[in-house]
């Protein structure tokens, strides 16, 4: 913090294996966000305002479910095969995989089968207000709990490949494949809308089935990078792997129960919107708040790679690489991400707008999840670093504080102020799911996010996308042409600064590295 810009140290080789993969990551996520705000769009004009609710809430039930299905895998799937390989006893990663992939299997199968025979009654509960979209609504919901065991396989599967720290197969199979083939398969299913009446179980269907391919391929790939990175030793001893089991599963328990409640916390408010304002007013939120979906792509696609490489330093005690690598990520997170939070906020009524004009009553609700999502961002990936930390159990006290301020807050807010009352709730609830663990992690691992990278990253984009923007609209208006004028001089202005603000944010590491003579 109190280093001036100059006086950086050059980024590590660590930082230069992050910038690779946290690039293909950005770039994956850019697409998949992308590709998730176009399906949106066509579902919200392709369906009518209640079954398009109903849509978002069938799939929030099924995120959810699959959440839970995936048992904190997707942490300790990277944290173990890292510290094993750390540590030298790569002969326990077959047994690392299987302790965490079958149960994952056994139980997405049970909770598909339970949404399966609960798809009437959750039907029932998000769409009281439409009984005429109850139907429709339950079909959509064992549509999709068909392909249940394939999402959460899916991410298991994925999650273990970053554990050898390889970031190829989540991008192009999940962010780069699942994506185009939802979008194709949604706009498959808009075309067709456009001929006959819009059927909620087909939307359902063309959104779910590219689990199907991409399930398969995962599992190829997982096999692919074992094999070739199966070390030469002896066989694992049963006692060894017994040993293994209890402490994947001890540093796994708490952190499956806190994946469901993160999840909960980008869910749970749009069923709660349903359930208490009704599907309109869900898909207005809905709507609204797919800006942050975004966001959490950028954050997951520079957090994956940064993932294995954290938790090889923290196994080694090497906290000054693991603080480096902490704040130089969260430096390209606040510059990816702040740009789009500040410009959100500020034409909030023109990007809703692209949606229909039903949805620019969510403005208010853009503004407050962006101002949320700019604490959030700032804060870093903390709670990742608190669970490479070991400190699993902390994240899920966290995680469990952020839900229950949320559901406090919506079913007291949501009653009276709809769609805006459920984004307050979630707004307080990021603040305290990163407030928590930043001090956390400051006092136990000495780890903070605040550099001279973060700092550059956050006035940079204060100055460009805050400040400049209001000048601009000022004198020009609000309109498409204030827009365009904003638009047009903040993006250059942003370029030229991190071109000369390169070295404080670590920019130098997605360039190749010098060869030594």
């Amino acid at each position: 913090m109190t280093a001036t810009l100059q006086e950086q140290p050059a980024a590590p080789a660590a930082t230069r294996g992050v910038a690779r993969g946290g690039f293909a990551g950005m770039l994956g996520s850019a697409l998949a966000g992308g590709t998730g705000v176009a399906v949106t769009w066509v579902v919200a004009r392709a369906l009518g305002a209640e079954q398009a609710g109903a849509f978002f809430a069938a799939t929030a039930a099924f995120v959810l479910a699959g959440g839970l299905a995936k048992l904190g895998t997707q942490t300790g799937l990277v944290y173990w095969p890292a510290r094993l390989r750390a540590t030298g006893r790569g002969h326990l990663l077959g047994a690392c995989l299987r302790t965490g992939l079958t149960p994952v299997t056994v139980l997405s199968v049970a909770l598909a089968a339970a949404m399966w025979l609960g798809a009437p009654a959750i039907a029932r509960l998000t769409a009281a207000d439409a009984p005429h979209v109850i139907g429709e609504h339950s079909a959509a919901l064992r549509v999709l709990a068909l392909f249940l065991p394939l999402q959460a396989l899916t991410d298991a599967l994925l999650t273990a490949t970053r554990g050898y720290r390889a970031m190829r197969p989540t991008v192009l199979i999940d962010r780069v494949l699942r994506s185009a083939l939802q979008l194709l398969c949604i706009a498959a299913a808009g075309i067709a809308a456009l001929w006959t009446a819009a059927s909620l179980p087909v939307f359902a269907f063309a959104w779910a089935v590219p689990y199907l391919p991409v399930t398969v391929l995962a599992a190829v790939s997982l096999r692919t990078i074992y094999r070739t990175h199966k070390p030469v030793s002896p066989r694992a001893r049963s006692l060894e792997r017994r040993a293994l089991r209890a402490d994947f599963w001890r540093f796994t328990g708490p952190r499956a129960l806190a994946s469901v409640a993160q999840l909960a916390l980008q869910r749970v408010d749009v069923l709660l919107v349903a359930a208490l304002g009704g599907l309109a007013p869900a898909a207005v939120y809905a709507v609204a708040g797919r800006f942050v979906v975004l966001i959490q792509f950028a954050n997951q696609g520079i957090s994956q790679s940064v993932q294995p490489r954290l938790a090889e330093a923290l196994a080694t005690g090497d906290r000054a690489t693991a603080n480096h690598l902490y704040r130089t990520a969260t430096g390209w997170l606040v510059l990816v991400t702040w740009p789009i939070n500040l410009l959100v906020s500020l034409f909030a009524p023109v990007y809703l707008g692209v949606f229909g004009a039903g949805y620019r009553s969510g403005a208010n609700v853009v503004v407050v999840l962006a101002c949320a999502m700019l604490v959030a961002t700032g804060c870093g990936m903390v709670d990742m670093v608190l669970a490479m930390a070991g400190r699993t159990s902390w994240n899920l006290f966290n995680v469990l504080v952020a839900l229950g301020v949320t559901i406090g807050l919506d079913l007291l807010l949501i009653p009276r102020y709809g769609a805006l009352g459920a984004a307050i709730g979630l707004a307080c609830a990021m603040v305290a799911n990163n407030a928590l663990p930043l001090i956390q992690v400051g006092r136990v691992a000495g780890l903070h996010p605040f550099g001279a990278g973060t700092c550059a990253a956050a006035l940079l984009s204060v100055a460009c996308f805050g400040v400049l923007p209001r000048v601009v609209t000022a004198m020009a208006g609000t309109g498409p042409a204030g827009l365009a004028y904003a638009i047009g001089l903040a993006v250059p202005a942003f370029a030229a600064g991190a071109w000369l603000l390169r070295r404080p944010l670590a920019l130098d590491s997605f360039t190749p590295a010098k060869k030594s003579t």
